[in-house]
């Protein structure tokens, strides 16, 4: 008789080992889940914040580049030459276009 009870106790316990690897795995699972939801949504906002700061760069390039326009505009060719000649060598000169001399010959 000691056989039948010593096999219900080692397949009971077969089976306790089994589900408690089987709910360890479970909580395994839902923890790294819940790892990777936070994950998503901490890249998530900072792709947002990266978005508004890249808007936020290209609205003040373009504000800076119409800056620089109508000053080359407004400055006069002897100005513009002299600027020309403080750059470094390695930077492109780009083409300004011929403007008259600004009123009261104001330096830019």
């Amino acid at each position: 008789m000691a056989g039948p009870i010593m096999e219900q106790i080692f397949s009971w316990d077969g089976f306790a080992s089994g589900a408690s690897v089987v709910a360890i795995d479970n909580k395994i699972e839902q923890a790294m889940d819940l790892v990777k939801n936070h994950l998503m949504y901490a890249v998530r906002e900072e792709v947002e914040i990266l978005k508004e700061q890249i808007r936020e760069l290209v609205e003040k390039n373009s504000q800076l580049e119409r800056e620089n326009t109508l000053l080359k505009t407004l400055a006069s060719p002897e100005q513009l030459e002299k600027f020309q000649s403080r750059l470094s060598p390695e930077e492109p000169v780009p083409e300004t276009p011929q403007a008259p001399e600004a009123p009261g010959g104001s330096a830019v």
